[in-house]
């Protein structure tokens, strides 16, 4: 019986991971909904009105408003702005490896000084009244404050990037406008969309202070408010990423060995997925389970997903159940689809549909982080989905999350956070995309950017990116009552193969029962099963 159970498991496998690269399709990628326009502003009297004066008209705008003035941004005339779509292909040559590839503008407000490079000059010129012209002799007696700033100029003039980055967001966050918006300044000399990685991130990180700085008290509602694309479009951005980087398809596979392995001797599977997007997760596991021994399973999806989803999709869920249910019956596997169209917030027992005599597994990729929890909400929808989930008794639960750990850390540190977790993102991206790619700026701005400014620029309801580190979600899933269920050698080792396609510099972790996908001594993403 067990060398049965073997045999069975084995065949699944081979035909769940059969190969690498036919694993996706142009339409793959769970992740990155569009904008939701109910978290921009509506007001567009109050702006930082991001343009290319190259460009006849603008074509990108970041909403923010304040109550004391308002930030106009310019872009220097080599360098298109970081968050727009690129509005003809002959600007983009002007792009790559360009050393003024940077996006200079002064800002305005009623409340800070225009005249920036006046102001640094009276500041150098009180340092040198300070110190004297023994400055050396007296560095010993020199205020921590006083020794703080002569960093944060040192760090300018020696135009280390990630240290301004970090300087600016400190005088942020102790509401230090004068040396905010000097440091803004010197940044916009330093970021370029078509840079190096840490230039890359920096123009959007950059972004987002400048909408913050922006907001006006506790009405911090903003987001980008982009051209966007067309759906058919960002289909291309999210495909192009999914594609350069290995993060996602670990995600799907490692999910997807856990269910198969879960469900080999099951005949009645119903897969409760919390966020479907394209549906395509499903293609391989449907024809892992058509070629098993004794037969495919009847197999019912129940896809929850909301709006956001539906515009990169071009449509509703009735794409994905038209979809799924062709390649099912192509493969002659009994199939029925169930669509949900809501938020998880809004989700309930009935919606579900949980029949008698189903095997059930729950998958959560990349889609828990989004909900709010206990500090957000009293109704914490990412206990209460956990709960629910658990009340249903499932056979296995799927977890797939970014390793990062944004979601009730104040703004400093969630800053600098950001900045190492994206900074191995984009560095990894740098490998395999080349610079001169003619999509490469819109696969960032509309798949990563995004999330990057509602980060730093975003607060309470407003902020939906909050990740957890992988301890923080097991303990969420024990209170839940779920106990850990471990992925088998099997998925572990066709995922190191996975790994062989791509740079040397990805590494694969087993630990504390997950897996955990890293970019050098960087974790990106995690993956563990619960039942």
């Amino acid at each position: 019986m067990q060398a049965s159970q073997q045999h069975r498991s084995s065949v699944m496998a081979s035909r769940l991971f059969p190969r690498v690269k036919e694993e996706v399709e142009p339409c793959s990628f769970p992740q990155f909904p569009a904008i939701d326009h109910s978290f921009c502003y509506s007001d567009s009297s109050h702006g930082s009105h991001f343009s290319v004066k190259n460009s006849h008209e603008p074509y990108c705008t970041l909403e923010s408003s304040s109550a004391r003035g308002s930030y106009t941004v310019y872009n220097s005339s080599s360098n298109g702005s970081p968050m727009s779509q690129q509005e003809s292909q002959s600007n983009m040559s002007d792009l790559h490896h360009s050393p003024d590839n940077t996006y200079s503008s002064p800002i305005s407000g009623s409340c800070i000084t225009d005249d920036v490079s006046d102001l640094k000059g009276k500041l150098r010129e009180l340092e040198t009244v300070m110190l004297g012209p023994d400055c050396d002799i007296i560095n010993s007696t020199i205020s921590p404050e006083m020794d703080s700033w002569r960093l944060v100029t040192d760090a300018v003039s020696r135009r280390d990037l990630k240290q301004v980055l970090v300087s600016c967001a400190k005088a942020v966050s102790d509401n230090d406008l004068l040396t905010a918006q000097w440091l803004m300044d010197e940044l916009r000399r330093m970021v370029s969309v078509s840079g190096e990685p840490i230039q890359r991130l920096g123009a959007y990180m950059l972004e987002g202070l400048v909408a913050r700085l922006a907001s006006s008290g506790s009405s911090i509602y903003k987001a980008l408010r982009c051209k966007e694309p067309a759906s058919a479009e960002l289909l291309t951005y999210m495909h192009i990423l999914y594609e350069v980087c290995p993060y996602f398809k670990f995600g799907y596979m490692s999910a997807n060995g856990a269910i198969a392995e879960a469900m080999k001797d099951e005949d009645r599977v119903h897969i409760i997925d919390f966020q479907i997007g394209q549906g395509s997760q499903w293609i391989t596991l449907i024809q892992a389970f058509a070629a098993r021994p004794g037969g495919p399973p009847h197999i019912r999806i129940t896809g929850i997903d909301d709006s956001t989803s539906a515009y990169a999709r071009g449509g509703g869920l009735n794409i994905v159940a038209k979809r799924l249910s062709k390649l099912a019956a192509l493969f002659k596997v009994p199939f029925e689809f169930n669509a949900t169209a809501m938020s998880g917030c809004e989700v309930q027992q009935e919606h579900l549909q949980v029949r008698p005599g189903e095997a059930l597994a729950v998958n959560f990729a990349f889609m828990l982080h989004h909900m709010p929890d206990e500090s957000v909400s009293t109704e914490n929808h990412r206990d209460r989905l956990l709960r629910l989930v658990k009340s249903l008794s499932p056979k296995v639960v799927t977890l797939v999350e970014q390793e990062s750990n944004t979601n009730t850390a104040p703004f400093f540190p969630r800053f600098r956070e950001t900045l190492n977790y994206y900074t191995a993102m984009f560095e990894s991206i740098d490998v395999t995309l080349p610079r001169e790619h003619k999509e490469r700026i819109n696969v960032e701005q509309h798949c990563l950017a995004r999330d990057v400014v509602n980060i730093i620029a975003c607060e309470g309801p407003e902020r939906v990116e909050r990740h957890e580190l992988m301890g923080k979600w097991r303990s969420r899933f024990r209170m839940a009552g779920f106990t850990p269920y471990p992925l088998s050698s099997l998925v572990n080792a066709t995922i190191k193969t996975l790994l062989e396609n791509y740079c040397d510099r990805y590494r694969l972790e087993e630990r504390d029962g997950g897996l955990f996908l890293g970019w050098m001594n960087r974790d990106l993403v995690a993956s563990c099963a619960w039942k």
